[in-house]
């Protein structure tokens, strides 16, 4: 990759876990009442023939990881855990209250945070708590974060009983200055085992997160993490790019000077390095940042054209309502979007008295509906189309002179209607999306709202 294409498109953008982005959701227009409404409208005409997806947020840690940019409290009070769980299963007897019928369970996800702080015994309550009041789809996914230094033997031996068939261990990388620099200290015994103990345990899908641009982080630690990650062959692979954000994150990611970062031809590097590695071993490049073996579910979805993201990332199958539990969680009803109070104590105190702890969201009008499935397109399959008028936008030549240059430079091509993105396009995949994105276009952020592209 020339470091003229890097230098010329490497700026701030979205990751595209949903559009609108959150910056640019409306909360003018969106309503507790509104957000119900478009709910329990997506929940009759999906529930039957989809399910819904439950994404469960359990933001404790024993210690902070630097690198992170999630939602977390850190303590390493195992009390919280029970008070935490009877807060989530309320919140899940609110939503099941307010819906139509039983939902029909299809993909669930526990996320953090650290789901394995919580022990297999309270696990087990939380799970059985949501599966009382809803249904498990005959084909039901069921998935969890591990971490490797937590992940028990007991945890996965229980899960699986329940049903979960996939796992994913944040391993980052190997290198012993890396790892002291963004508070993660885990030797590769641990994941070796962790990832042995999964498959033991009846797990069919095991998938390991290696970070690229992590601070003093350099090629050659690269190469020795995937060739140390070779040996083990996980499922699938998550191989993204670190995103430097300490004005939002906090002092998480102060802890070091934005000198000890890679520059971005640096990250490119690591990232071209990366790639190339996994798909000599037998991965084939899934979307943006995700690589599977073939024998792979999330392989199987590209396939049969299954293949969807949202705030949980790729999924294999879609499913209309996705709802987050849990605080500082997102929910999706496809027509809106809601999230959650991020305070701990105050989303608890809201559910004791009964009140959806939702306090901002976004009300999708019919644009957003049509650029969202063009940005959709994009991720999931690296091209999009409007052959038909329900497809077409009315922005869309303004769209495609923006993306002239990117044709000239040979990332994109354009055939009739339809757009696909080169494969040297694929590391540009958010500038193209970028270029659809109108609440983005109208309203250029004064100051940096998300990480660099690079």
């Amino acid at each position: 990759m020339s470091s003229n294409l890097i230098s010329k498109y490497n700026v701030a953008g979205p990751r595209y876990t949903s559009y609108p982005t959150v910056p640019y959701w409306d909360n003018k227009s969106f309503s507790l009442k509104s957000w119900k409404e478009t709910l329990r409208r997506s929940f009759k005409e999906s529930n039957t023939s989809e399910g819904i997806s439950i994404y469960i947020h359990l933001p404790f840690c024993e210690s902070l990881c630097t690198f992170c940019g999630c939602n977390k409290r850190i303590t390493k009070k195992h009390s919280v855990e029970i008070p935490y769980i009877k807060s989530v299963i309320k919140e899940w007897e609110l939503y099941c209250d307010l819906l139509d019928g039983r939902p029909v369970i299809k993909e669930l996800h526990l996320g953090g945070g650290t789901p394995t702080f919580f022990s297999a015994e309270n696990l087990k309550l939380l799970l059985n708590g949501i599966f009382r009041i809803a249904r498990k789809a005959e084909n039901i996914d069921l998935s969890f974060e591990g971490h490797p230094n937590n992940t028990t033997k007991e945890h996965l031996k229980l899960l699986s009983s329940l049903g979960f068939t996939r796992v994913s261990y944040g391993v980052q990388d190997y290198n012993e200055k890396v790892q002291r620099a963004i508070h993660r200290i885990q030797p590769f015994a641990n994941v070796k085992n962790a990832t042995e103990n999964a498959r033991e345990a009846g797990f069919s899908s095991v998938g390991h997160d290696i970070i690229f641009g992590l601070p003093f982080q350099t090629k050659e630690h690269i190469i020795n993490t995937i060739e140390r990650t070779k040996e083990l062959m996980p499922n699938r692979i998550a191989f993204y790019s670190y995103a430097h954000v300490p004005w939002i994150k906090g002092n998480g990611q102060r802890g070091y000077k934005k000198e000890d970062l890679p520059t971005a031809e640096e990250k490119r590097e690591q990232y071209e390095v990366g790639k190339k590695l996994l798909l000599e071993s037998g991965y084939v490049e899934i979307g943006m940042d995700h690589f599977a073996l073939k024998t792979d579910g999330l392989y199987k979805a590209v396939e049969n054209r299954t293949l969807h993201r949202n705030f949980m990332g790729y999924s294999a199958s879609k499913t209309q309502v996705m709802i987050g539990l849990g605080v500082s969680a997102i929910s999706d009803s496809w027509y809106g979007f809601a999230q959650n109070v991020k305070g701990l104590e105050e989303y608890q105190n809201l559910i004791e008295n009964n009140v959806f702890p939702v306090y901002r969201g976004h009300k999708l009008t019919e644009e957003d509906l049509l650029i969202r499935k063009n940005i959709l397109n994009l991720m999931c399959g690296f091209k999009t189309n409007w052959t038909t008028l329900s497809d077409f936008i009315d922005e869309l030549p303004q769209v495609k002179n923006s993306l002239k240059e990117m044709q000239n430079d040979g990332l994109i091509e354009f055939d009739g209607d339809i757009l696909k993105i080169n494969e040297k396009g694929k590391p540009f995949i958010r500038n193209v999306c970028m270029a659809f994105d109108m609440r983005l276009q109208r309203n250029k952020p004064e100051t940096q709202l998300f990480s660099m592209t690079v």
